[in-house]
């Protein structure tokens, strides 16, 4: 087999051992739902930066890390001042102004010698009904899919692929619709719509191609009391050939200003998590602990999320007064 052939069976590989992965997988999502579907751009009124950083099966050596940082905001047209910001997203409707949302997204996801490195660029269009708002988005995908070549070694030289390229700028899109209301929230999005194919030497290979992901969320807002409230909610991801993994979750939430959580991701992985705020800040720790024979070798997955929400200004909306 050719190093080319070779290097394109390796990502196959990696991609199969982990199909989710060919997007990057993140287990903090219900924090910053803009990571999956671009609709959410802006559909809490915020002006948010959010920082994520992922180490999957820490111990093994080339193991995929995911490094993120996203911003979002509404364009607003009326001014109002909020007390404060908080855990919880769902309230009343009111002002009928600001309809757009934006929001940007760089990241960094490494899989093996495989290393996708992108930004991403959302425009979103809410709509307020009677109780409840309706949110479409779509965002222009631009990322560098490259090759490790020190993460690889063959017995033979082979000269197509010491001439092929190691790198490949592809373009891309994502598209969502998001709805909310004050207790549910659900969303679907696609992502990978255009299935580049890898081209690294002179002819693609059709076969080998980014698949198209569909992202379906949902989730309800029990309060138990003034001061708790617990929200299951469940993510399905799943691609055109019916490979499908879910996430099952339940968050608590304690006075607005503590949470924590615990997840089970088909496939076999608990996860466990929670965080606190801090005035304007949100700090959220996640641990996957892998219910495979992978665990022998490996200390777990390890999520760090950092974000800042600005609710505190004119830039907020009245209905939105319980953040």
């Amino acid at each position: 087999m050719s190093k080319f052939l070779y290097i394109l069976t390796l990502f196959v590989f990696f991609v199969q051992l982990s199909e989710a992965q060919q997007v990057p997988l993140y287990s903090q999502y219900t924090m910053n739902g803009f990571l999956l579907n671009p609709a959410v751009a802006g559909s809490e009124g915020y002006t948010a930066v959010n920082i994520t950083a992922r180490e999957q099966w820490l111990g093994l050596k080339n193991a995929p890390k995911t490094h993120a940082l996203s911003g979002q905001t509404r364009i607003l047209k009326n001014s109002y001042i909020s007390k404060k910001s908080s855990i919880r997203r769902h309230s009343p409707l009111g002002s009928r102004s600001g309809k757009v949302g934006l929001g940007a997204y760089v990241f960094n996801d490494k899989n093996g010698p495989i290393d996708r490195t992108g930004i991403q660029l959302s425009y979103a269009y809410h709509i307020r009904m009677r109780t409840s708002q309706l949110s479409f988005g779509i965002s222009a995908v631009a990322y560098q899919f490259s090759v490790d070549q020190d993460k690889l070694r063959f017995e033979y030289e082979d000269e197509f692929w010491d001439n092929a390229q190691k790198s490949i700028f592809i373009p891309d899109a994502n598209i969502g619709v998001y709805y909310t209301d004050p207790k549910i929230f659900a969303g679907f999005s696609m992502s990978q719509l255009f299935q580049s194919a890898l081209k690294l030497g002179e002819k693609g290979y059709a076969e080998y191609k980014m698949k198209r992901y569909y992202h379906l969320i949902g989730g309800y807002d029990i309060p138990v009391n003034d001061y708790f409230s617990i929200e299951p909610s469940i993510l399905i991801k799943t691609t055109g050939s019916f490979v499908w993994q879910a996430d099952f979750n339940t968050k608590f939430i304690f006075n607005d200003e503590y949470w924590a959580g615990l997840s089970y991701r088909t496939g076999g992985a608990l996860i466990f998590m929670g965080g606190v705020r801090v005035d304007k800040f949100f700090f959220g720790y996640a641990f996957d602990y892998t219910l495979s024979s992978i665990m022998k070798h490996s200390y777990g997955s390890h999520e760090f999320m950092v974000a800042i929400k600005f609710g505190d200004n004119a830039r907020r909306y009245r209905w939105l007064n319980r953040y």
